[in-house]
């Protein structure tokens, strides 16, 4: 059995959103022609309280892109973005949850952040995800979504780390890119963890199946 994890699709994430990912929406027509070609499609949701602490207005005087220590973890700070209950934690308009079988939220608590669909940055408490991929008999992951530098980087590395045969489907995630070069850099570490990067023409030549 084979899954897809989309990957923090959500309007925040999109051009005009708190925390834009650039051309993050070019990916959402490639991740709605991979879906029918998965036997388990699943998503992850950034599900942030108001008073998250990797918000940077949370830290008063403190900016976006600085660093402080968040519950014993090296964090950086973000601008506020997928707040529970607000249209920027939504989903993208467009994107296609017809064939999705579950929504796994994370960076619910608001002492430590959780860019894996899999576990806290710390791996302090897990979500479902595992849970529910065992309990379908999936065997194979593939994934794609935003960004690919930190949440798709840090959910890639912990399915490998879980066992999982992990596929990072690399046209169909956008980086965020900090600083030149940080997309590189996570698809490389991505690849020497074991992760075969392929590209979604590799599952959609002809429409053909796997």
């Amino acid at each position: 059995m084979n899954a897809l994890i989309l990957v923090d699709l959500q309007n925040d994430f999109l051009p005009g959103g708190a925390l834009a990912v650039p051309e993050g929406d070019r990916i959402l027509p490639l991740v709605n022609r991979l879906q029918p070609h998965f036997d388990r499609v699943v998503a992850t949701q950034d599900w942030h309280p108001a008073d998250h602490g990797s918000f940077a207005a949370n830290h008063p005087g403190r900016a976006p892109g600085e660093f402080v220590d968040l519950n014993g973890l090296q964090q950086i700070l973000w601008p506020a973005h997928c707040v529970q209950g607000t249209i920027g934690a939504d989903f993208a308009p467009g994107l296609d949850q017809q064939l999705w079988s579950g929504v796994f939220q994370k960076g619910t608590n608001p002492t430590i952040d959780s860019y894996s669909g899999f576990h806290d940055n710390g791996h302090r408490q897990a979500t479902h995800l595992d849970d529910d991929l065992r309990g379908s008999q999936v065997t194979d992951v593939y994934v794609a979504g935003l960004a690919t530098d930190y949440c798709v980087k840090y959910t890639v590395l912990d399915a490998l780390m879980l066992g999982f045969e992990t596929h990072l489907l690399e046209d169909a995630c956008r980086g965020v890119e900090l600083e030149a070069g940080d997309v590189r850099r996570a698809v490389e570490a991505m690849e020497t963890a074991g992760a075969k990067i392929i590209a979604t023409k590799d599952i959609l030549t002809d429409e053909g199946a796997f």
